[in-house]
């Protein structure tokens, strides 16, 4: 089984890229954990230039690429209560593409932020935005990382908190079981 990884952040040092970075370690036997290169070339959606120059490359193929996996975990920090503009942009592209990759697809949503909430607020956003998009948003157990900066190793870049791990592990594990008995 595959599952593509895509962070909502460009942040060097990223709660978020940390993530990740540890997903590959804490999924299951027989899942492999592919990262969706970052979208920062991406540039904003203008159906003009959509129109005249078609989708840009880096579009394509983040597209392929969820289009072949398996299931799909995004994993972004909150930005003003929702879902970061550069992340909101690639989907905006992504959801013009004719071939709808993320129409049927299994999502999982992970956030972590510094305060309290770890993300939820994005999170709620972005599940509305994926129900409308078709993806099959995966429900619970959920996985919002709060507090942070205090959660990830003396590098920043990759989780600590065996907490923290093993929530992420769990979420991880039940996905993997949900779409394996879908498949």
């Amino acid at each position: 089984m595959q599952l593509l990884a895509i962070c909502g952040s460009l942040r060097t040092g990223s709660f978020n890229r940390a993530i990740c970075n540890t997903l590959p370690d804490l999924a299951p036997d027989g899942c492999e954990i592919v990262q969706a290169p970052d979208f920062g070339g991406i540039p904003i959606y203008n159906a003009d230039h959509h129109a005249t120059e078609g989708f840009p490359e880096q579009v394509e193929k983040l597209a392929q690429m969820i289009a072949v996996a398996d299931g799909v975990v995004i994993v972004s920090p909150e930005y003003n209560f929702s879902v970061p503009g550069g992340l909101k942009n690639t989907i905006d592209w992504i959801s013009r593409l004719p071939d709808q990759p993320f129409k049927g697809k299994q999502v999982a949503l992970q956030s972590a932020a510094g305060g309290m909430l770890g993300g939820a607020r994005m999170q709620y956003h972005l599940r509305q935005i994926m129900v409308f998009l078709e993806a099959k948003v995966f429900t619970k157990p959920e996985v919002f990382v709060s507090f942070a900066k205090s959660k990830v190793d003396d590098s920043g870049t990759r989780i600590a908190d065996e907490t923290t791990r093993e929530m992420i592990r769990a979420q991880l594990a039940a996905f993997t079981a949900e779409i394996g008995g879908r498949a």
